[in-house]
């Protein structure tokens, strides 16, 4: 609070008049006639039992204020006048407008708008009133102190991402933290997915034929590439020797049976006569058909 309503008591010596009847300190009974006194309550008191008896204590130097000394007084406190001074600064401030904070410091107008600022979190000097400053968390930042850790710019009204306590332009934390997707190499800054523990934006996990997003749906892999069902089965899959449809591991079974440069669905792999599954089993081909041994011989 910035005042001047201070109390200044100039020196409370005086010379007394020539009198005939006696003229006593009111402690001492000295005689004043003559001599120096002081005044306390209104009644008489030599120089020195106002010193010793009645001085204020300078809440200062905690010395008595004599009788000869001007003293300042602010509240029911008291100081000489030198030491009434700013605690920041020392300024003299008898005539000048000061600050009286809670803690009991005097201050000058100057200080004590800066004591009582907040200070910034970068380079800890005080945020003066009015200065472009930036807030975060219950924290405040000169403008141009609050910078990104990497790069060292400002960071001012832009977007930004932490990391701990450190706070990072969306650029830098992009280069130093995100994942980069495994098709574009782009960084991934928000969503995505994830397959055999390779990140992807849910843009570019997509089927090689149709570009139809896969993020949630069946899908294959052939060949690093992935395919959705219908383009797996029309494009990529071998047809099944026995029933001619695609072989995609989808649907009822997933066991296949090669030989030589056909393919068959296990559950096809049959005697064409008798219709035994030839899987894991001795088998005779005849053209295009499967036999069990049995029915071969009866060719």
């Amino acid at each position: 609070m910035i005042g001047l309503k201070i109390h200044i008591t100039r020196p409370r010596s005086y010379l007394s008049s020539t009198m005939t009847e006696r003229f006593d300190c009111f402690y001492c009974r000295e005689n004043l006639q003559g001599k120096k006194y002081a005044k306390k309550d209104e009644k008489p008191v030599c120089v020195r039992c106002f010193d010793k008896l009645c001085a204020n204590t300078c809440a200062e130097c905690r010395k008595p204020i004599g009788a000869d000394a001007k003293e300042l007084t602010h509240k029911n406190r008291h100081w000489h006048e030198g030491c009434f001074r700013c605690a920041k600064c020392y300024k003299p401030l008898a005539n000048e407008p000061f600050a009286a904070k809670d803690d009991g410091k005097i201050m000058c107008g100057k200080c004590g708008d800066r004591d009582g600022s907040p200070r910034c979190q970068g380079c800890y000097k005080v945020i003066t009133p009015g200065a472009k400053n930036v807030e975060y968390k219950h924290k405040v930042w000169h403008e141009e102190c609050f910078i990104c850790f990497e790069c060292k710019q400002p960071i001012r009204s832009q977007s930004f991402l932490t990391k701990g306590d450190e706070m990072y332009c969306t650029g830098c934390h992009e280069k130093k933290f995100a994942k980069h997707c495994a098709r574009c190499k782009e960084a991934i800054t928000s969503g995505g997915i994830t397959y055999q523990d390779q990140p992807w934006h849910s843009e570019c996990f997509v089927c090689n034929t149709c570009k139809k997003p896969l993020a949630g749906a069946r899908f294959t892999a052939h060949e690093d590439q992935f395919y959705c069902v219908n383009c797996y089965k029309a494009d990529v899959a071998k047809k099944c020797s026995g029933c001619q449809n695609p072989i995609t591991g989808f649907g009822r079974g997933t066991n296949v049976v090669n030989y030589e440069d056909k393919t068959w669905h296990e559950y096809c792999f049959n005697c064409k006569k008798c219709s035994l599954s030839m899987a894991h089993k001795r088998f005779v081909i005849n053209g295009n058909d499967i036999y069990c041994p049995d029915c071969a011989k009866k060719l």
